[in-house]
């Protein structure tokens, strides 16, 4: 057995049986990995290294009639944040503080009620006009349902879409209308929203506000539905205090949902927003006086990205440094431990073992590749039948594939493995392995494999 760093030592007249192992370093994965990290809003953020990004629509913009759609203005945003080779979070709302009213106008002129009133809760920005439906209006609920539906059946699986949150209810689609909780939408129109969710989307990531249980004072039960969470005021209000004031924290609520939500994270991705009030000072050398450990937080709520606004801005090298690996510490982290490729006849076997040192699986349903390439620059593909959302944190997993070569030149063979991102133009998932001599941009070059003598001749 030969046990090697990424490159081979020239071909030596190499046995078929004997196998080579491959076992490149490690090194931290990169902070752009995809769907993960920090997640500007669209268009911002372009000097940090992401890539995810965020932006709102009003519902108003989309929806023109009860079964009537205009996708122009998604459209837009899917493609421009898919031109930087990202994938895209949004969020569609009804009502948003200092914005119109994002009720569609048929809505309105048909007569579904707004209340319009001043907004309070929109610390740190100052107090703003709100518009906040009545959402019990039978019209509303078919509008909302509807929309669901058609919107999983245009983007349920497209390549440019990352996450979706569930947005539509309550105040930013935050699911809450805080200090007005009697304005916000009943169980039964939260359970009819979600259920459309689950009917629509099959391959999408849908994230919802708020985990709840059975007897949740203002929310639907959603401790057994396959839609994760998003904690949109991360490291203020996500650790769990045990403060009777404080049970509306994300962790206090998770746990309070029951186990199965608190397990939610092996199986659905858990999004959020780092509190507007902690970006000035996350990343300095003293932090800030107020909040919650951020590092702690990502590791109990097992976070793979967040919204943030703090990397838009400039930072110091240091700041900048800290905030890296503070984007590198979200999601997951595929590290390969070691592959293997050994001559069996004409095919070539490779084997690879992947372990994740992050604190997420990665959800998506990406194809492990390995890329074979000979000495007249022919090149075989295999896909090795990996189930990357099954490898959970501090897991392994070796898969294996037969690449058959038939005749093939003298030589050597060369072995990368990859990930490639389904999005044309986007950002390929990079393991957590130093490359020393990289032979294609988001490929990991495993080394080089001698073609036995006996494969040499042509037949």
């Amino acid at each position: 057995m030969a046990v090697l760093g990424s490159v081979l030592p020239p071909y030596s007249g190499v046995s078929a049986a004997e196998p080579f192992v491959f076992r490149p370093a490690y090194a931290p994965g990169p902070a752009d990995n995809p769907l993960k990290g920090f997640v500007p809003y669209a268009g911002q953020g372009r000097e940090f290294p992401h890539s995810l990004e965020f932006d709102y629509l009003p519902l108003a913009s989309v929806m023109t009639g009860p079964t009537h759609f205009n996708w122009a203005p998604l459209e837009r945003l899917l493609d421009g944040i898919a031109a930087h080779g990202c994938q895209s979070v949004f969020r569609i709302y009804l009502e948003y503080p200092r914005k119109p009213s994002g009720v569609p106008e048929y809505l309105i002129q048909a007569g579904v009620t707004l209340r319009a009133w001043t907004n309070t809760n929109t610390q740190p920005f100052p107090p703003a006009l709100d518009h906040t439906p009545d959402y019990e209006d039978p019209r509303l609920r078919a509008a909302l349902t509807n929309f669901v539906a058609a919107l999983g059946a245009r983007y349920d699986g497209d390549p440019r879409l990352g996450f979706v949150t569930a947005g539509l209810l309550g105040t930013w689609g935050e699911w809450h209308c805080y200090p007005h909780s009697e304005w916000f939408a009943s169980k039964a129109v939260q359970a009819e929203v979600m259920d459309a969710y689950e009917a629509a989307f099959k391959r999408t990531p849908v994230l919802l506000r708020y985990p709840a249980g059975e007897d949740d004072h203002a929310h639907a039960p959603n401790s057994q539905r396959r839609m994760g969470y998003h904690d949109d005021s991360f490291a203020w209000a996500t650790l769990d205090t045990g403060r009777k004031n404080e049970d509306w924290f994300y962790l206090a609520a998770l746990r309070k949902a029951g186990p199965t939500a608190m397990g939610r994270w092996k199986t659905a991705a858990i999004g959020g927003e780092i509190r507007p009030e902690l970006w000035p000072c996350l990343w300095t050398k003293d932090g800030c006086r107020e909040g919650q450990d951020f590092a702690q937080c990502v590791r109990e709520t097992h976070a793979t990205w967040l919204m943030d606004s703090s990397t838009s801005r400039p930072l110091s090298p240091d700041a900048r440094e800290r905030a890296l690996a503070a984007a590198r510490s979200l999601g997951y982290e595929l590290q390969v431990v070691q592959a293997t490729a050994a001559w069996k006849g004409r095919s070539l076997e490779v084997s690879v073992t992947l372990t994740n040192r992050g604190v997420a699986p990665f959800y998506a349903d990406w194809s492990v590749q390995v890329l074979a390439i000979d000495s007249s620059g022919s090149e075989s593909i295999g896909v090795l039948p990996f189930v990357l959302k099954a490898l959970l944190p501090h897991t392994a997993s070796t898969q294996s594939v037969a690449l058959d070569f038939g005749k093939r030149s003298p030589g050597e063979i060369r072995l990368l493995l990859g990930i490639p991102n389904p999005l044309p133009g986007g950002k390929p998932l990079r393991f957590a392995n130093a490359d020393p001599q990289p032979l294609r941009p988001g490929w990991l070059t495993l080394g080089n494999v001698p073609v036995p003598k006996d494969q040499n001749r042509t037949r």
